[in-house]
């Protein structure tokens, strides 16, 4: 556990001793793919790791309709947000087999009262997430659905022999969950988008051939 810990970005910079209690007191465990870890609403009183695999944070309403928030692989965390005694704001997925490790809050408290750099380093987690939420809102109200569209690619897209690719496959419909629009509307920009040869599709791949031009 203090190996998978010490790979943690929010440890960075302790050493195998000081992370060793905290070892003591995370238990990992492991999950089929497509489980709730958490609910909205429910009882916040843990930390989760993930190990491996990937996760994604998100709302559900009441007529099934999901807003993903984010989605996260090994190294990062959540559940950050039960330091204030109140109760889960989003729900948990796995997207596919996970190992996670859960820390109790009182643990975790009493860590960061002796480590006042992960505490600092928590906060500018939080602070990040805070920006990456208002950029949501900002675009939700000022960009169009195919600006959010094609601002996502972007964002996901990889260089690999010097070509933008997506490695993530992603339904139409998981576009729309990430970005707040139907999976008719993103059926409609991504059409659209081939027929500017902006980009291809090979196989579940999506590879963007040249930046998008402003969306009509």
């Amino acid at each position: 556990m203090i190996d998978a810990l010490a790979k943690v970005p929010l440890f960075a910079g302790l050493d195998r001793t000081e992370l060793a209690p905290l070892a003591l007191m995370t238990v990992a465990r492991s999950y089929p793919g497509n489980v709730i870890v958490v609910n909205e609403g429910d009882r916040a009183d843990t930390l989760y790791f993930v190990l491996s695999g990937r996760i994604k944070v998100f709302f559900a309403g009441a007529d099934g309709r999901e807003v993903v928030l984010s989605t996260q692989g090994p190294g990062t965390h959540f559940g950050d947000m039960m330091l204030d005694d109140g109760v889960r704001s989003a729900s948990v997925m796995t997207l596919e087999p996970c190992r996670l490790a859960a820390l109790s809050r009182d643990a975790f408290r009493g860590f960061l009262v002796h480590h006042p750099d992960t505490a600092l380093a928590l906060i500018k987690s939080l602070i990040r997430r805070t920006r990456s939420m208002n950029d949501r809102v900002r675009d939700l109200s000022l960009v169009d659905v195919c600006g959010r569209v094609t601002k996502l690619l972007l964002s996901l897209a990889h260089e690999v022999d010097g070509r933008l690719i997506v490695e993530e496959r992603l339904t139409q419909q998981e576009i729309g969950d990430r970005i707040g629009a139907s999976r008719e509307m993103v059926s409609r920009v991504l059409k659209d988008l081939k027929a500017d040869r902006t980009v291809r599709f090979e196989g579940r791949r999506i590879v963007v051939l040249r930046r998008p031009p402003v969306c009509r």
